[in-house]
């Protein structure tokens, strides 16, 4: 099981933020971001998900205040960086929405396009405090947020998957992966296997100065 991240590592940003009411009415807790303020990179995901409170340890950002701590997504994309040879001091884990998108009872809707732009300030703010090299945004709404901070919008992900895009704005590139729900379906349908994906992001990052 990969590494649980610290919790004294959460970077919170603004406390009880009332931006969206009927995410701030449905959420147990913000899910800021974790991981070090001096990465190298930084991981974007959509929003979380709704968790799963009696879990151990990996509950869910709804539940922990964390992004990318759920047992399903959190492990899964934090064992693809271990893979690749990341140790926790070279990532940020954050997303593009901070806060469970409510819906029906057990789901886990996408966020809308105006949560996106009222949570993007934040996400704005935590890339210019940490300076990566590279962005890498784990599905469609995490690109879809980070390409509008150049006004810019997304025209098929699958074909943006590994596609470095500059954000100049933001002193730093986009690189969109596949979302850790959506990796074992698409992977062969991309022609890779786990392994030839890990070269190719690799690769795309060892590309990326």
């Amino acid at each position: 099981m990969p590494e649980y991240p610290d919790p004294d590592s959460k970077n919170v940003l603004a406390p009880g933020c009332e931006r969206c009411p009927a995410l701030a009415e449905s959420r147990e807790c913000i899910s800021w971001g974790n991981g070090s303020l001096d990465a190298e990179l930084v991981v974007v995901g959509e929003a979380p998900g709704a968790g799963t409170p009696e879990a151990d340890l990996w509950k869910g950002g709804n539940w922990t205040g964390m992004a990318y701590t759920a047992r399903h997504s959190g492990r899964k994309i934090r064992d693809l960086f271990g893979d690749l040879g990341f140790d926790s001091q070279e990532l940020y884990y954050t997303n593009a929405v901070k806060c469970f998108p409510e819906g029906e009872e057990g789901s886990n809707r996408e966020p809308t396009s105006e949560e996106r732009s009222n949570c993007r300030p934040y996400l704005e703010t935590e890339i210019e405090e940490i300076g990566p090299r590279a962005v890498i945004a784990t599905g469609k709404h995490a690109t879809t947020s980070l390409l509008a901070t150049e006004g810019e919008s997304i025209d098929g992900f699958l074909d943006s998957i590994l596609e470095p895009v500059a954000l100049g704005s933001l002193g730093t590139t986009l690189v969109p992966v596949l979302h850790p729900s959506y990796q074992a379906v698409w992977l062969s349908r991309l022609d890779y296997t786990y392994e030839g994906y890990l070269d190719a992001i690799a690769e795309t990052l060892a590309a990326i100065e």
